[in-house]
């Protein structure tokens, strides 16, 4: 028999011994105070034999039908015994207003002995909420916890039938169902707050406390990224379900290593907790763009999109676009293009939480008619930047203006940066010192 359940048992053995003594002693005084402390003892024992099966149930090791454990069972068991207290106190509470109103008969005989009977049981009860709350502290059980408090509240309401049977003695009878009352309301205030604590771990109440420990724990771990922790409890342990992000190239090994960090970090902050960890690749900004870029182009009549950008604000995510549209397209119709591209980013990246468009006019095809240009100072500022002529070099003379083409030759080890701003000194130059050139187009190749 585990430690728990030998506790719940001295608890039955005291209850029986309770409920006969006051019965007794409440009989041959015809004390509603004694009848209703030997009532209020009925429910305990009613709630210590719950409380003892449902331990029994409880420390059922996890099985394919209940996967997290039976330790509901004794949410179930206190829950019981809350919805007990219940019907005890309105019983209670009703038999002393008649009393005290006159529609029942019957008078209190405070005898000496009968104060000795309460002075013992206040010890008694006193004892029990003792060994109940030390052992649902030691051993984080609910139901141990639930019986702590119904016999600290026996003990409170033990000590106001001593002092109405003490105020019944100096004449006062109506003292002993007043203190029946006070019994009543006192169990009524300990069965709500059970109910609504044992309510909140079977609907799977997040418990905040635990909650904040686990964020906190999580939160220290460097290159972590927390993206969902779901938590419950059940028979005073904690289960914690955790998604967490790392870099995308990041290999198993390390995913693995990262989830038992997650797990050792929040048993150290919660002891004996259930922890899940799931990893998942952190987004790369690369493929977010690449995602918000293909949802876009679906959109029916969209002809060019430019400037995709990823801009992250505060813990938001949002994304920038330039939208090119047939020009003769009328306002109205180029609006709900664009909120189309939005709304099928938005639905097809779930990691963006606004879109940004701008619309564009998309500039007519062109005619264009090959020409000679200066082709010598083309040539000369070209050798002069890269060492060696242009490999290819055109002239065209359209509606706006004439159109340089080259291809410029460079070192297949220059890097991406390199060759781009080598080519735009190359554009700068040329425009510089040929003002009638009206663009220039440079083709960088290895």
């Amino acid at each position: 028999m585990t430690p728990q359940r030998r506790t719940a048992l001295v608890s039955i053995i005291a209850a029986c011994l309770l409920i006969a003594v006051k019965l007794l002693a409440g009989i041959a005084t015809n004390s509603l105070g004694l009848l209703s402390e030997a009532a209020h003892s009925g429910t305990d024992l009613v709630a210590a034999i719950l409380t003892f099966v449902a331990l029994g149930v409880a420390g059922r090791p996890a099985d394919p039908g209940h996967a997290y454990g039976h330790g509901k069972a004794e949410h179930l068991a206190a829950l019981g015994e809350a919805a007990i207290l219940v019907v005890a106190s309105l019983v209670i509470a009703w038999r002393a207003l008649w009393r005290l109103f006159g529609l029942a008969s019957g008078q209190v005989d405070p005898r000496g002995w009968a104060l000795l009977v309460i002075g013992a049981v206040m010890i008694i009860d006193a004892g029990r909420a003792y060994i109940s709350y030390r052992g649902g502290r030691r051993y984080r059980s609910p139901a141990l916890q639930a019986n702590a408090l119904h016999f600290a509240s026996d003990f409170a309401g033990s000590t106001a039938v001593l002092l109405g049977l003490a105020a019944a003695r100096s004449g006062y009878h109506w003292a002993d169902s007043a203190a029946a009352l006070f019994v009543a309301g006192l169990v009524l205030l300990a069965a709500g707050r059970l109910m609504r604590v044992n309510i909140d771990v079977l609907m799977d109440r997040v418990p905040p406390d635990a909650q904040e420990a686990a964020l906190a724990a999580i939160g220290a771990l460097p290159g972590i990224e927390l993206r969902r922790l779901r938590m419950r409890q059940s028979a005073g342990q904690q289960f914690a379900d955790v998604v967490i992000g790392v870099p995308p190239g990041a290999a198993v090994g390390q995913g693995h290593a990262a989830a038992d960090a997650v797990e050792e970090a929040v048993h150290g902050a919660l002891p004996d907790s259930d922890v899940v960890v799931h990893v998942e690749p952190q987004q790369d900004e690369a493929a977010l763009r690449e995602r918000a870029l293909a949802a876009a182009q679906r959109v029916p009549r969209v002809r060019e999109i430019h400037n995709l950008s990823i801009l992250r604000v505060g813990d938001s995510t949002e994304v920038s676009l330039h939208l090119k549209l047939p020009g003769e397209l009328p306002l109205e119709d180029a609006h709900e293009v664009a909120s189309e591209v939005e709304r099928a980013i938005v639905g097809s990246v779930p990691e963006v939480d606004a879109v940004q468009t701008h619309l564009e006019p998309l500039a007519e095809a062109a005619e264009g008619r090959s020409v000679s240009g200066d082709r010598d100072l083309v040539e000369r500022i070209v050798r002069e930047q890269t060492g060696q002529p242009p490999r290819e070099l055109r002239f065209l003379r359209t509606d706006d203006g004439l159109l340089a083409y080259l291809t410029l030759s460079l070192d297949p080890g220059t890097s991406l940066a390199d060759a781009h701003s080598r080519a735009s000194e190359i554009e700068e130059r040329i425009r510089s010192e040929r003002p009638e050139i009206s663009d220039v187009i440079v083709h960088t190749e290895p």
